[in-house]
């Protein structure tokens, strides 16, 4: 029979129809920016409040709001400007110039689209990825969304994280990632493909996709596209063989080694079985040069690697010159990292098992967040088996985390409307400042982005079908 989707996560499946919900009614917002800083701020009972603090609520001093502007003061006489004792000009980061702070400071900018973003839906691990955004070498972004008509748009973010420019337009089913370089970048997203006449061995049929890189230049304009699923004229869906994108869970990440671009993401695996076929579920990762063409026998690239397979995550790791890939499955019911097989951390297959995100440690191995039973741990590995663990004081099923400049790390979590937040050492794991929160929607599958000023930023819903929110956490000084 084709095969079900196992339990860990058939409770959040669901078909391509009717699963996206509108995003929350409200009247259009012009773009506005808040600032919060919230280093000293701590959680009581592991609940956040989403609203922006202020500084003067975060730090229990007196402080006017940034976006507010001074009383009038008296002009410094020259003698008085000139003095050794003047205050110097706060400390900033980067191309954009981004402030430097000691503890977190929290930016949120609401941004006004051209077309309107799909809504957030029931979040499952089938359902559509609304929003994904990407850190340019010189600190503005590249800002993704799928649109509501079939079509994923691309818009560039200047520093101050507002739209600049026309966006771009791509045809797609779904949006997964999107990567960025100094000359552009690479998308991440879900095509039509074709099912073929195949029969299933049981179940029911569900359209066929292909998962598709396309590379854009620094104007947004597309360069190439490669599919990085198999299907072709000679080979649909339902054809033995085939590594497709079905219902079954098929969210992908992107990461780049500076010269190629690798894709990691669920698939479709076809197995004919007598005169019908039957559908797995796994994962696979292909690597694509700067010229668009797939890299025949990339000795990190796989056809499958853990199946059944979800939340797939990718790093490439420049100390050891290669691409690493962790997912959660339910074989053995583990976090680990796939061909071959290798155990990261022992989990239980109770419907709770989820991964969250990877990224480097400070000087060796790497760092991957996870949850059992709504309870967020951090893991340290280097080839297999964690040789640390930390178990935070989050409860959530779906974590976050991203590098946070040089030596850290950021761990978020969905907490009330908005999220919280804690900083980690990426040496040590051991927690650096408090807990803060972040006034913006947490998505289960969306992720973080690092940026070169050690800044971070993330992509929420907007207060309307047309609007956005960029949530940054400035750099740590």
């Amino acid at each position: 029979m084709t095969e079900l989707p196992p339990p860990a996560h058939r409770h959040r499946a669901g078909g391509w129809k009717g699963r996206r919900a509108a995003l929350v009614a409200a009247a259009a917002l012009a773009v506005v920016t808040t600032v919060a800083t919230v280093a000293a701020l701590t959680l009581t009972g592991g609940s956040a409040t989403p609203e922006a603090i202020s500084p003067a609520a975060a730090t229990g001093v007196p402080s006017a709001e940034p976006s507010i502007a001074p009383s009038p003061s008296p002009s410094p006489s020259p003698s008085a400007s000139a003095s050794p004792s003047a205050s110097p000009p706060p400390a900033t980061s980067g191309d954009c110039g981004r402030p430097v702070s000691a503890g977190p400071v929290v930016k949120t900018t609401q941004v006004t689209l051209p077309a309107a973003v799909s809504g957030y839906g029931n979040e499952g691990d089938t359902d559509p990825l609304p929003l994904a955004i990407a850190a340019t070498p010189d600190g503005t972004s590249w800002l993704a969304w799928l649109g509501t008509n079939g079509k994923v748009y691309l818009g560039r973010l200047g520093c101050d994280d507002k739209l600049t420019g026309t966006p771009a337009s791509f045809t797609a089913v779904d949006l997964q990632d999107v990567q960025a370089d100094a000359n552009g970048g690479v998308l991440l997203v879900t095509r039509a493909g074709t099912c073929g006449d195949t029969p299933l061995c049981g179940g029911e049929s569900s359209p066929c996709r292909t998962m598709v890189m396309i590379r854009f230049d620094a104007s947004g304009q597309q360069v190439w596209e490669r599919q990085v699923t198999n299907l072709s004229d000679s080979r649909a869906g339902y054809d033995d063989g085939a590594r497709f994108i079905w219902w079954y869970q098929h969210h992908g990440r992107l990461a780049s080694d500076g010269a190629n671009t690798a894709a990691y993401f669920g698939t479709a695996i076809t197995v004919k079985n007598g005169a019908c076929v039957d559908i797995h579920e796994g994962d696979r990762m292909q690597v694509v040069n700067a010229s668009g063409g797939l890299v025949s026998g990339h000795k990190d690239a796989f056809e499958v690697g853990c199946s059944h397979a979800w939340t797939s995550r990718i790093v490439y790791d420049p100390r050891a010159k290669k691409f690493v890939t962790v997912c959660a499955t339910d074989n053995a019911c583990r976090i680990a990292q796939p061909n071959p097989y290798r155990t990261i951390s022992a989990g239980t297959c109770d419907g709770t098992l989820f991964g969250g995100d990877l990224v480097l440690a400070k000087s060796a191995g790497y760092w991957t967040a996870w949850s059992q039973g709504n309870r967020v741990r951090l893991e340290h590995f280097s080839t297999g088996a964690s040789d640390t663990t930390i178990t935070t004081g989050a409860s959530s099923q779906h974590p976050h985390l991203v590098t946070y400049g040089d030596g850290h790390m950021l761990l978020t979590w969905a907490s009330g409307s908005g999220m919280a937040a804690q900083v980690y050492d990426s040496g040590s794991g051991t927690t650096v400042g408090s807990q803060f929160t972040i006034a913006a929607k947490d998505h289960n599958y969306q992720a973080f982005k690092g940026y070169a000023d050690g800044s971070a930023a993330y992509p929420a819903a907007g207060g309307s079908g047309t609007t956005v929110t960029i949530a940054r956490v400035q750099p740590l000084g």
